[in-house]
C-alpha cells in the first residue's frame, strides 16, 4: 500500500543492470502465468492485466489476485484502461488500497473494439483528454504512476505533444511499444522513436517490442539508450528471458535450454492454469495460445505447433510434447523465433 511520497523506482534484481519487466497482456499476465515466470526467472518488475475502468467497473477479482495473492517477491504495477476521468480516479484510489509498486495507465492497446471507445490506444489521439487524465491522476498518485503507449494512432502526429504531457505531469516510468495503434504487430518496431522519447523526457523510458532475446535487448538498449526492457509475446516463447538477460549482461553469454525444460514448463504451466470448473478440452484449447508462441523455438519446420494446434485431450497434447521434447537428447530451444513459424498474436 502507498501510504507516502515514494517516487523512486524499485530495485532491479542485480544492481545497475538494465530494467525488465513482463508486459501486461490479456488473460496471460494472470497470477499462474507470473508464478511459473518467477519460478524460471522472474523479471524486475510485473504488470496486471489491465483493470476495465468504466461507470460500472468494479476490481476484476482475478486481477486483484495476481496483486494481493503474489508470492513471486517482486514489484506488481496494476495498470488500468479506460478513458472516465472521475472513474479512472476512483479505480486508482481502490488500487492504491492494495500493495501496488503504482499505477500503469495503458495508451497502447491496438485492439479496435477498445480504441473506438477512446482507449487504450485510442487516448493517442486526444492529446487534450490525456493532458486531463495525467492531471487527474498525478495529484491523487503520490508514488509512481506509469505509463505504457504506443507511438501514435495511424501516425506519430501527436507523439512530441504526448511525450511533452509526460513530463508536464511528471511521470515517473514510460514504457513505449515502437508502432503506431494501426500498425498492430505487422511492421517493423520503430525503435529510432522509442530513441527520440528516451531523448524528449525526464523519467526512465523502457523499449518495448520485438524484444526477441538477451542479445536483442543489448542491442536495442545500444540504439535507443533505453533504461531497460518491456518483454510481452517473447516472455511466453521463452520465460527464461529474463534470467538470460541477466546473464548476458553480467558474463556476456547465455545458456542454451534444453528442450526437456521446455516440456517441464509447459506441464507447470498447464497444471497452473487448471480449474476444476473448466473441462480438458478446454483446458487444452487455453494451452494452445501459449504454444503458439513456444512452438515457434521448438522446430523450425512448424510442425510441433501444427500437432499441438489439433490436440483435443491433455494425454494427445502432452504425447506431442514428449515426442518432440524429450525423446531426442541433447536438442536445445532456439534462441530467437524460427524464420517462418508464425504465432496468433496477443493484445500487448
Amino acid at each position: 500500500m502507498q501510504t507516502e511520497l515514494d517516487r523512486a523506482l524499485p530495485s532491479t534484481i542485480v544492481a545497475n543492470q538494465p530494467i525488465t519487466a513482463l508486459a501486461p497482456m490479456q488473460d496471460v499476465t494472470t497470477l499462474p502465468f507470473m508464478s511459473v515466470v518467477s519460478e524460471i526467472g522472474s523479471p524486475d518488475y510485473f504488470f496486471t492485466e489491465y483493470c476495465r475502468v468504466h461507470i460500472q467497473s468494479r476490481l476484476e477479482k482475478h486481477i486483484l489476485e495476481s496483486i494481493t495473492e503474489n508470492r513471486t517477491g517482486r514489484p506488481v504495477f496494476a495498470q488500468m484502461i479506460g478513458e472516465d476521468i472521475d472513474h479512472l480516479k476512483r479505480t486508482t484510489l481502490e488500487l492504491l488500497n492494495h500493495n501496488v509498486a503504482g499505477i500503469d495507465l495503458n495508451m497502447g492497446c491496438p485492439a479496435p473494439t477498445v480504441y473506438k471507445k477512446n482507449c487504450g490506444g485510442g487516448l493517442l489521439r486526444d492529446p487534450a483528454k490525456v493532458d486531463r487524465i495525467f492531471g487527474v491522476l498525478r495529484e491523487c498518485i503520490s508514488g509512481l504512476f506509469t505509463v505504457k503507449m504506443r507511438i501514435g494512432f495511424e501516425d506519430t502526429e501527436n507523439y512530441e505533444r504526448i511525450l511533452a504531457l509526460v513530463n508536464k505531469h511528471e511521470i515517473d516510468l514510460l514504457s513505449v511499444h515502437g508502432r503506431t495503434v494501426k500498425e498492430m504487430y505487422r511492421s517493423q518496431v520503430r525503435y529510432s522513436e522509442i530513441k527520440a522519447a528516451v531523448d524528449a523526457v525526464h523519467c526512465p523510458v523502457l523499449a518495448n517490442g520485438d524484444v526477441s532475446s538477451a542479445r536483442r535487448t543489448r542491442e536495442i538498449l545500444d540504439y535507443t539508450g533505453a533504461a531497460g526492457v518491456m518483454i510481452g509475446r517473447h516472455a511466453i516463447r521463452n520465460p527464461w528471458i529474463f534470467k538470460q538477460i541477466r546473464s548476458f549482461e553480467s558474463t556476456g553469454s547465455v545458456s542454451p535450454i534444453p528442450l526437456e525444460d521446455v516440456f517441464h514448463y509447459i506441464r507447470s504451466l498447464y497444471d497452473a492454469l487448471r480449474r476444476p470448473w473448466i473441462n480438458e478440452k478446454a483446458q487444452v484449447n487455453k494451452m494452445k495460445k501459449f504454444l503458439n508462441f513456444i512452438g515457434q523455438g521448438v522446430d523450425p519446420e512448424g510442425q510441433f505447433i501444427y500437432e499441438a494446434r489439433r490436440a483435443q485431450s491433455e494425454n494427445a497434447l502432452f504425447d506431442i510434447c514428449s515426442r518432440y521434447m524429450l525423446s531426442v537428447a541433447n536438442r536445445y530451444f532456439a534462441d530467437e523465433p524460427y524464420a517462418g513459424v508464425v504465432a496468433r498474436l496477443n493484445c500487448e
